[in-house]
């Protein structure tokens, strides 16, 4: 997968606390988790059984907005506050656990919800990660 921020992490002409290398690849795990998620909530509504996806569905969209937001708080670091980054990976670490539990049970019946348990397993472990390393 090509994305850009790799390069713009680079290119950012002050300080970053973080190694940039870990950074992008949590901010890209993060982007793609967003995806998944966003997709996996739109093929639960084209089920027949929708409506025993309804949690499924509301997970999905509740970790795809968590990913999203922060992605885009990791990619700014001017005036970079370490707490936010923190609260902000964790959330993201529960809101991955629990969509991922919930895309899980519903993998056996829904290829789309396992690979979407599949995406918040990684980007946890992903946030995990970093979370350890932000000071």
């Amino acid at each position: 997968m090509t994305t850009m921020t790799n390069p713009m992490l680079r290119t950012y002409p002050a300080e970053i606390n973080l190694d940039r290398v870990r950074l992008a690849r949590v901010i890209d795990e993060l982007n793609a988790c967003a995806q998944a998620c966003t997709a996996c909530a739109d093929a639960c509504l084209s089920e027949e059984a929708v409506t025993e996806l309804t949690k499924c569905i509301r997970t999905n969209l509740d970790c795809a907005d968590i990913c999203a937001a922060t992605a885009r708080v990791l990619s700014r670091h001017t005036g970079y506050d370490a707490n936010i980054t923190r609260s902000l990976l964790a959330a993201c670490i529960t809101a991955c656990r629990a969509c991922g539990d919930e895309c899980a049970s519903h993998a056996g019946m829904h290829e789309h919800c396992a690979i979407c348990a599949e995406a918040c397993r990684s980007c946890e472990s992903a946030c995990r990660e970093l979370l350890s390393m932000v000071s």
